[in-house]
């Protein structure tokens, strides 16, 4: 039997009580339905964005009959190619790169109770860029039945990375907040050492896996997004129905214990859960950092720790973060267009900084 997440450590500074004493939750819709308007503001904008200037009429008209055959007007065949199959599924894929990437930084900072935790700084991010060239570079087909091989490869690559990081930071008994960073960074250090003498030795195909490492969506298509739902939905299903249990774990696990929570259980099913759709978005969309980082902690100052309101707050917002930042990557230094991973480098490493410098922890 599990115990109510109100009972969690800094959760019950998130809630309020009533005249009566009963408990009431913060109002949490409201952050939700805005941060949805601003996903569909940032999707329309992505839409009309480009070298070539698309009507907003005719972007409609087209999405409307892609999607429901209604067909409203006519417009150039060169209209619907650029809109329904380079920039809509382009727009699709950061979006669900982004809440993936997002949400699965969330979840790793709750099961690790641990602020700092994102699948970038703590090598998740390279432990799966590794797995995934292993496959790139390798003369075997990256196919197995029809099913790609990369992303299989990039969530073992992800998983041993993250089972190195913590028993390093266990083993060297770094208990402070960034004890498990500081592993993180050496581990993917180490990965991306491994990653760079793959390319050094297979230089033939050097281009196009370091775009790939450096992180963007130029190559998207919409098998490309329908390979990342296959994964990535049901893992942040998964992450979504374990909220509740994810605010008890923010106790110590004697507490979660005695309030009847399997912790190692708990731990597991999320440390993989997670893990597969941060390597199911490396493998579609290469290295991207800091969104994982950036988003929780800002979801978290305005809806508090309870991980019910967060995941769905950082699910939208980090669709519409990584949204943004793939239009301010092909549209900056238009006609050429830069990696994504540099975007989000800019907007992480001073938001990282930041934190640091404040040097204080998060309120859970």
């Amino acid at each position: 039997m599990t115990a109510a997440p109100e009972e969690a450590p800094g959760v019950a500074r998130a809630l309020s009580f009533s005249h009566t004493g009963a408990v009431v939750l913060r109002p949490a819709v409201l952050p939700l339905a805005v941060a949805v308007l601003l996903l569909c503001a940032a999707t329309a904008l992505a839409l009309l964005a480009g070298p070539v200037r698309v009507p907003p009429g005719a972007v409609g008209s087209i999405l409307l009959a892609r999607l429901t055959g209604i067909h409203l007007g006519t417009w150039p065949a060169e209209a619907d190619q650029i809109v329904w199959q380079i920039r809509a599924p382009r727009v699709l894929l950061a979006g669900m790169v982004g809440a993936t990437l997002a949400t699965t930084g969330a979840a790793y900072q709750g099961v690790f109770r641990n602020p700092l935790a994102e699948p970038y700084l703590i090598g998740v991010a390279a432990g799966a860029g590794l797995g995934a060239t292993i496959v790139l570079v390798s003369p075997l087909s990256g196919a197995w039945h029809g099913l790609s091989l990369v992303t299989p490869a990039a969530f073992l690559g992800a998983m041993a990375a993250v089972l190195v990081a913590v028993a390093v930071s266990r083993a060297t008994r770094l208990t402070s907040g960034a004890g498990l960073v500081l592993a993180g960074v050496a581990v993917a250090a180490m990965g991306n050492a491994l990653t760079s003498f793959l390319l050094t030795m297979h230089n033939t195909r050097l281009a196009s896996v370091f775009a790939w490492l450096m992180g963007g969506f130029t190559a998207s298509t919409w098998s490309r997004a329908g390979l990342l739902a296959l994964y990535a939905l049901p893992c942040l299903f998964i992450l979504v129905m374990h909220a509740r249990l994810l605010n008890v774990l923010l106790l110590d696990d004697e507490q979660a214990r005695y309030l009847g929570v399997h912790v190692e259980r708990v731990r597991l099913i999320v440390l993989v859960a997670a893990s597969l759709a941060a390597a199911a978005a490396v493998s579609v969309s290469g290295l991207i950092g800091f969104v994982g980082l950036i988003v929780p902690h800002i979801a978290r100052r305005i809806v508090g720790p309870d991980h019910r309101r967060l995941l769905p707050l950082v699910l939208v917002g980090g669709a519409t973060l990584l949204i943004l930042a793939d239009l301010v990557a092909r549209t900056a230094v238009a006609p050429s267009e830069m990696p994504v991973g540099i975007v989000t480098a800019f907007l992480g490493g001073p938001f990282f900084l930041y934190l640091l410098w404040r040097g204080r922890r998060v309120t859970w």
